[in-house]
């Protein structure tokens, strides 16, 4: 058991039969009244998200998630193989479990695959990860003083905004979060 006092970006927690990760927290003490935490709370079986608040002090059971490395091998269908690196088994995960995930995943990519329980609840992606301009519209010489951008489509089908100077083959760095251009790699 952990007290919501004790929240913080990342934790993982059971509440209602469910799994949740908390998002965004907010300690409020009102002028009136008992002290509460707000929350934003994702459901890490189905990925909603929704807002949760909690009287001061209140205790909640931690979740205790398995992280295994994994490598993406490939996929076929709506199917998505992933294997162990250490055993060599082998996983596979339907594109609903993975869609979001699936614009930023390369196959022989190595990634964190969730699981609790036995139940596997999806794969944890790097903050950011390196991927290849597959089409762009080239870059015009002195376009940059506005700092202006253009879309790219790279390797995995995402479309990103990136600078005036990227060129098709450059290898981006992308945010996971987001989907947002970094920097180059």
């Amino acid at each position: 058991m952990i007290s919501v006092n004790d929240f913080r970006t990342g934790l993982t927690i059971e509440v209602d039969n469910g799994l949740w990760q908390v998002i965004d927290f907010q300690h409020v003490k009102p002028g009136k009244g008992a002290a509460f935490v707000r929350s934003k709370l994702r459901n890490l079986r189905n990925g909603n998200i929704q807002e949760k608040t909690f009287r001061a002090g209140e205790k909640v059971s931690r979740a205790h998630i398995e992280h295994k490395t994994m490598q993406y091998l490939y996929a076929s269908g709506d199917t998505h193989t992933f294997m162990d690196t250490d055993t060599y088994d082998q996983l596979e995960l339907q594109t609903a479990q993975i869609e979001y995930e699936l614009k930023f995943l390369k196959e022989n990519m190595e990634i964190s695959v969730m699981t609790f329980g036995g139940e596997t609840l999806g794969v944890d992606l790097p903050n950011n990860v390196e991927l290849k301009v597959i089409e762009t519209e080239p870059g015009i010489k002195g376009d940059t003083a506005s700092g202006g951008t253009k879309p790219a489509i790279v390797e995995t089908g995402l479309s990103v905004q990136v600078p005036f100077f990227i060129n098709e083959g450059d290898v981006l760095l992308v945010n996971t979060s987001d989907g947002k251009y970094v920097s180059r790699a």
